[in-house]
């Protein structure tokens, strides 16, 4: 047994248990024995432009050379920090916003949730406290998104956790409505994954965002959209907000940001909450050591820069299309339950245990991730099409095994 505890893993799993990678190139990965994999889970839903790629290694490497750390507490600031937030402001809904920084995805989300509840007591209502969350909701493994998570499994265990969250149906917007008519007055945001992902990839029913969105303006509360694994061009479009044509009041983002180089995270603040806190007269009592990191900001620009250039985010919607059609005729004959997913997030479900099927993909080289019934699919955007028809081959004779 080594010193290092792995997350979300058996904490007796032996290290020797565990598959060593130990390099990667584009979609492929080797392990310390040389044996390869597809990488089709992106790592864990993030590397959008593929492993390897030396024009990122270098941007961050001259970072590193020119100005390697230093926060941007007041009264600090450096060019790093300023271009990645114009730059992800310049790809999402709300260009006349803010971009506050972090380092995880966990991170982002409890940042929000503190604004969402803060936004109300600056306005003077505060009585505004409850947050809406919806089964099935993944929102990172802090305190906060701990108890934002829609997963029950991951909240268990840990004794209390933080108070004044209601769990809505994640289809129904109904069971929604039904909150907002009895709390209304006393609900500061809802917090949802336009695309559920770690729950099993379930894109919004038709109508249910644009449910949410009508919800929180009548009541005066905010939306909040978790696009960690959906921003940077993963659903077909920069922002999945924009897929759906739905535009909320913050979207906290992650992963995609680097493709997973440099950590990076963060919230995107519209402009009628940034309004708020700028004319508040008081100080934003919230940030992290590596808030605004010039490594990792670095990193952000360069990465939004290769998508855009190599048409990464048309290319997520070509992937999709290429699972959906295999998917289809797949379920047709009867070797899938079903399938879903949008863009270059993708579910596979399976009639069998899909633990089982994961385990004889990893043994003829292919990474997906298992949850519940269903084969979770969300490779690099840079995948060939050759690389997809390998993935789903692999996944056929590892069900028919």
């Amino acid at each position: 047994m080594t010193a290092l505890l792995h997350p979300f893993a058996d904490p007796a799993k032996p290290e020797e248990g565990f598959i060593k990678i130990v390099r990667a190139k584009g979609t492929t990965l080797w392990d310390e024995h040389g044996k390869s994999y597809l990488d089709a889970m992106g790592s864990l839903w993030y590397c959008q432009v593929g492993h390897g790629n030396q024009e990122m290694i270098d941007a961050i490497s001259s970072q590193l050379g020119a100005l390697d750390t230093h926060h941007i507490f007041d009264p600090f600031t450096h060019q790093p920090a300023i271009d990645v937030a114009e730059a992800i402001a310049s790809k999402c809904p709300m260009p006349d916003g803010r971009v506050f920084l972090g380092s995880s995805g966990s991170e982002a989300v409890d940042t929000a949730l503190k604004l969402m509840r803060q936004y109300h007591r600056l306005r003077g209502d505060h009585d505004r406290q409850i947050i809406v969350r919806r089964t099935r909701g993944y929102h990172g493994t802090n305190w906060g998104g701990t108890t934002a998570q829609g997963i029950e499994l991951n909240r268990e265990g840990w004794g209390d956790l933080v108070p004044h969250f209601i769990e809505v149906d994640p289809d129904d917007i109904e069971d929604a409505a039904r909150v907002f008519a009895e709390h209304g007055e006393r609900i500061a945001g809802v917090i949802t994954e336009p695309v559920q992902g770690a729950g099993g990839v379930f894109p919004p029913m038709d109508g249910y965002l644009e449910g949410l969105r009508k919800l929180t303006q009548q009541h005066g509360t905010l939306l909040c959209f978790d696009e960690v694994i959906s921003g940077f061009g993963r659903t077909g479009s920069w922002f999945a907000s924009q897929t759906y044509g739905v535009t909320p009041d913050l979207i906290t983002f992650a992963k995609g940001v680097t493709s997973g180089y440099q950590p990076l995270s963060g919230v995107i603040v519209g402009r009628d909450v940034a309004d708020v806190y700028e004319s508040a007269d008081a100080m934003l009592r919230t940030g992290y050591t590596y808030s605004g990191h010039p490594a990792s900001c670095a990193a952000g620009v360069t990465n939004i820069g290769i998508i855009e250039r190599d048409g990464l985010v048309e290319r997520a919607s070509h992937i999709g299309r290429r699972f959906d059609e295999a998917f289809s005729a797949l379920t047709a004959d009867g070797v899938l339950a079903g399938h879903r997913g949008v863009g270059a997030v993708r579910a596979a479900q399976v009639h069998d245990d899909a633990i089982g099927v994961r385990q004889r993909m990893l043994e003829h080289g292919v990474v997906v991730r298992p949850i519940g019934d269903v084969l979770s699919f969300c490779p690099p955007l840079t995948t060939s099409d050759a690389e997809i028809d390998t993935m789903v081959e692999v996944m056929v004779a590892s069900i028919q095994a």
